[in-house]
């Protein structure tokens, strides 16, 4: 296949909700996203992978990613571009603040109108919202086929993509048409490590409101350096209806959350010896969680 394929990446900058300690939650029952580090989603990574092993077979490929997000987001575009994507857009504008999943997958489907990505690959789920609708109410909203829960993008061939996707009780091979979305299972590649060709030359990458503040521009020039802008959309840029961003277009409403902490009533001690393990073993089957 010769085609230039055009991938977009959704991904994510998230709280490392895998590490989450005492402080990880506001009194309000709201995440205290200050207490835990801003990291790339890790399904999105998967995702990344997949995009990136296309464009090992298929070199004419492009690979972009997208988010959404406050300015500090732009992190994870240059995490994609040190692993070998080919750029980045960033939406950021405080009338997606509030964005549910189906106010967030509004505006990502309006950006990826404009891009017009023969493959739109995704991670599974967010590991902060662990809702899995994003990827696919995208798809919806952009009339396109969709496949999930994939393992590994196998072959595209005749403007046909052939994909394997895991499944709770084994495995299965689909086959979509072009164009079409799919999101990644946590099973699929590790995304490859930086590369430091990359990070040399991405290192000053950033948006516009990264290198501006009140109209003063801080940091190197970005004139002739084309390789360094990471493209920043608004509401504006990216159109639509302005009621369906941010919390307006948000129907989601979180009544209550509560931080439980699971604590041990009481503990057994047992020893490395035969008769220890036996007595453990027959606790175990008597209380059926074995056997």
């Amino acid at each position: 296949m010769n085609k230039t394929l055009k991938i977009v990446v959704l991904a994510k900058q998230v709280p490392d909700t895998r590490n989450v300690g005492k402080n990880a939650m506001k009194e309000d029952g709201t995440v205290n996203r200050a207490a835990l580090p801003a990291i790339f989603n890790p399904e999105d990574m998967n995702a990344l992978e997949q995009a990136l092993r296309i464009k090992d077979r298929y070199p004419q490929t492009q690979v972009f990613l997208l988010t959404m997000g406050p300015s500090r987001a732009a992190d994870i575009i240059r995490e994609g571009l040190y692993r070998g994507a080919d750029g980045g857009f960033l939406l950021s504008d405080r009338k997606f603040a509030g964005s549910d999943t189906l106010a967030t997958s509004y505006a990502l489907s309006q950006a990826l109108r404009k891009l017009h990505p023969d493959i739109i690959i995704a991670g599974r789920q967010a590991i902060d919202g662990d809702t899995a609708q994003v990827g696919p109410q995208v798809a919806e909203k952009l009339n396109l086929p969709q496949v999930t829960y994939a393992e590994e993008i196998m072959e595209i061939d005749d403007n046909r993509v052939t994909i394997k996707r895991r499944l709770e009780r084994g495995i299965e091979i689909v086959s979509s048409p072009l164009p079409m979305l799919v999101t990644v299972h946590a099973t699929a590649a590790v995304c490859r490590p930086r590369n430091a060709k990359q990070v040399m030359k991405y290192k000053y990458a950033r948006t516009l409101s990264e290198d501006c503040s009140d109209g003063i521009c801080y940091m190197l020039p970005l004139e002739g350096n084309d390789h360094l802008k990471i493209t920043e959309w608004g509401v504006q840029d990216i159109e639509g209806d302005e009621s369906s961003y941010g919390l307006s277009g948000s129907p989601t409403k979180v009544k209550k959350i509560e931080n439980i902490v699971l604590q041990a009533k009481e503990a057994k001690k047992y020893t490395a010896s035969d008769a220890d393990i036996d007595s453990l073993m027959v606790e175990l089957i008597s209380s059926h969680a074995i056997g």
